[in-house]
């Protein structure tokens, strides 16, 4: 691989409709960047079976063999070190990783969170957003930092919420959005226009505001 090729790992615990658009997107912007592994902590996740139809190394790091959370992050990162990777990507990988572990990825990795943070940090955010009333909910894409869901926001996509929504029918409203936001994160972080400096997300130079570049 060149040394301008950036190198991707993709960290997934389930379905991998995320790792599928951002296979997608570089299927033909091969010069730019290439999903080099995926892991799953789920023997089972179907983001595996997308790794292996798309030709790329597809591994599992199954939690449940390892006593402590501390032990897994050290398996875990053993295996990403493998491919030497710019960018590590969570596309629904569903751990609460370690501080250590993240501290060794700093700024080298994004997650994406079915929030516009700063609300809703966790799980079952499409139900808080309906049991708020609020007139809007979305997806958020971040650097990943040792504050769960508290990294500095690259960007947000925004949706309706509907008065009739259920937590389902929401969800799949902002998983469109996420299919479309991520690569484009990606792509930014991979040709060099992204960056994170003293815990800020910087694009093109430019210090982004607590909400992320503006897709509105």
């Amino acid at each position: 691989m060149s040394g301008s090729v950036k190198s991707i790992v993709v960290l997934v615990s389930g379905n991998g409709s995320n790792l599928q658009a951002i296979i997608d997107y570089f299927s033909d912007k091969a010069d730019i960047a290439k999903v080099t592994a995926v892991i799953s902590n789920e023997p089972t996740a179907f983001g595996l079976q997308r790794a292996k139809d798309a030709g790329i190394d597809a591994l599992c790091v199954n939690h449940r063999e390892f006593d402590s959370r501390s032990e897994y992050d050290q398996a875990l990162k053993a295996e990403i070190d493998k491919y030497s990777p710019d960018l590590v990507v969570l596309a629904g990988f569903m751990r609460i990783l370690t501080e250590q572990f993240v501290s060794s990825f700093s700024g080298k990795m994004v997650n994406i969170h079915p929030s516009l943070l700063p609300k809703y940090k966790g799980l079952n955010t499409h139900q808080k957003a309906i049991d708020a009333k609020d007139a809007e909910h979305g997806a958020s894409v971040h650097f990943v930092t040792p504050e769960l869901d508290g990294g500095p926001v690259i960007i947000q996509s925004k949706v309706p919420v509907f008065e009739h929504d259920s937590a389902a029918e929401l969800a799949q409203r902002v998983q469109q959005q996420e299919r479309n936001i991520y690569p484009l994160v990606v792509d930014w972080f991979c040709k060099q226009r992204l960056m994170m400096i003293n815990n800020k997300a910087v694009l093109d130079g430019q210090e982004l505001p607590q909400n992320g570049y503006a897709t509105d």
